[in-house]
């Protein structure tokens, strides 16, 4: 299943990053996940929460711009080599992955990945069919 991330596009500039964190957990906001990638001028917050269209309203309010991205949550044996099977079945299929990261989960042996894909229908498809297991909203988001 494919779920929402948010990507928060944050001044580079002392205090901003904190801003945008500390706006989450005082309207009790929890995290999952998150990425950040920076420049010179700003950065992207991508993040995973409990509640996304609440996220992206507190900080729409605080002046930062949000965007919601559908993205799957991929758990995966958290063995040398589990993240390679997952990459060959989007080699063998020809999905192509523009960025990934890390989850926080609670789940035993298990690794969960974001990740963002080229075709996220078709990936959801490969993957179930290779029995691979994509987190829905209710799991991802309370992980």
């Amino acid at each position: 299943m494919l779920i929402n991330q948010l990507s928060v596009f944050v001044e580079n500039k002392p205090g901003r990053l904190a801003a945008v964190i500390e706006a989450l957990g005082k309207n009790n906001i929890n995290m999952s996940a998150l990425s950040l990638a920076d420049t010179s001028e700003y950065g992207i917050l991508r993040v995973i929460v409990d509640n996304p269209d609440g996220a992206a309203e507190v900080l729409k309010g605080i002046g930062v711009v949000v965007k919601v991205t559908k993205v799957l949550a991929i758990s995966m044996d958290d063995t040398p080599g589990g993240l390679s099977k997952i990459l060959d079945i989007f080699l063998k299929n020809e999905i192509n992955v523009d960025y990934m990261y890390a989850f926080v989960g609670k789940t035993e042996k298990k690794a969960v990945m974001v990740v963002k894909v080229s075709d996220a229908k078709k990936a959801e498809e490969v993957l179930q069919n290779a029995g691979v297991v994509t987190l829905g909203a209710d799991e991802a988001y309370r992980i």
